[in-house]
């Protein structure tokens, strides 16, 4: 049997399009502000990746464009032997994945809840919730309230304030409102499952994209939380790698001097500032790849209506 190719139909003739002068200019316009977009929004990534592994000297004197110069690893090396990284690191993965987790136990079945015609206070509620986007209790009630639920110091102090967020909550509500037919909630309903099964076995399954987006950006939020730990975390063991990061560099920046000239001294601190900068965003980095698919339908379908 000989296949057919849309070449062989006789009505299905490929069709050059006409450009004009004028289109070939606008191609041209449009593409280069692409490249300027894409070359801006990289290239700081790019210098501070050369910038990590060059000479601290050649840095500072601008002697670093595109390429590395001098390579030496020398701060990734005072990072990494650094106990306290580790630490830091297990902490904020610890965080990250049980915050997550939580995160999305608690979000996503509310916004399935909140997205029911039927449930019928939803509107008071959703508004209720959407005045805590503007208003807070602010840092010292928060603090008091922290101490009397004796959760001050511990893990769950960056776990349970921020179990719901509202703007991911609205988002997660919006894709189930536009993105679940509601002829599928009949026909589970002619198959006798219950709310609980419907959103199990029927919704969770068609939801992917919005549970990677909302993930990502519970994930993200709890990998870069620097304020919980600078305010209510006192023991250096339970410090997420932000502050850990940030106490490393100001230890090489104040204490480097006894031993080595002021010169040398902020040598070293330029060196490792960079290579704090990859060490705290490079998981990020390797993660976003797989989930950027997810990211971008689950954004726009959560959109559309809000």
């Amino acid at each position: 049997m000989t296949s057919t190719t849309t070449n062989d139909i006789p009505w299905n003739k490929p069709v050059r399009q006409h450009r004009s002068f004028g289109d070939w200019v606008s191609t041209a316009i449009i593409n280069s502000l692409i490249a300027l977009i894409v070359l801006a929004v990289l290239y700081p990534l790019w210098f501070v990746v050369i910038s990590s592994i060059s000479d601290p000297t050649a840095v500072s004197s601008g002697a670093v464009g595109l390429l590395p110069k001098d390579i030496t690893f020398d701060g990734y090396i005072k990072v990494f032997t650094d106990a306290s990284i580790w630490i830091g690191y297990k902490n904020t993965l610890i965080y990250s994945v049980v915050g997550t987790a939580l995160n999305m136990v608690v979000t996503i079945p509310a916004a399935f809840a909140l997205s029911r015609r039927e449930f019928k206070p939803r509107r008071v509620i959703l508004f209720l919730l959407s005045v805590t986007m503007f208003f807070s209790g602010g840092l010292i009630p928060s603090y008091l309230l922290y101490r009397d639920l004796d959760i001050l110091n511990t893990m769950w102090v960056f776990i349970l304030p921020g179990a719901v967020s509202v703007y991911n909550l609205i988002v997660a509500r919006s894709f189930f409102e536009t993105s679940i037919p509601e002829e599928l909630h009949d026909a589970a309903q002619i198959d006798g499952l219950s709310y609980g099964g419907y959103f199990l076995r029927i919704v969770l399954p068609l939801s992917s994209a919005i549970l990677a987006v909302v993930g990502l950006y519970y994930f993200v939020g709890h990998w870069n939380d620097f304020m919980t730990g600078l305010i209510y975390i006192t023991d250096d063991a339970k410090q997420p790698l932000q502050n850990v990061l940030q106490k490393l560099l100001l230890i090489n920046q104040s204490e480097g001097g006894a031993n080595i000239g002021a010169v040398d001294q902020q040598r070293i601190a330029d060196q490792i500032k960079f290579g704090v900068i990859i060490v705290s965003t490079l998981p990020l980095l390797l993660l976003y790849p797989f989930l950027q698919k997810y990211f971008n339908k689950g954004v726009m379908l959560g959109a559309v209506k809000g």
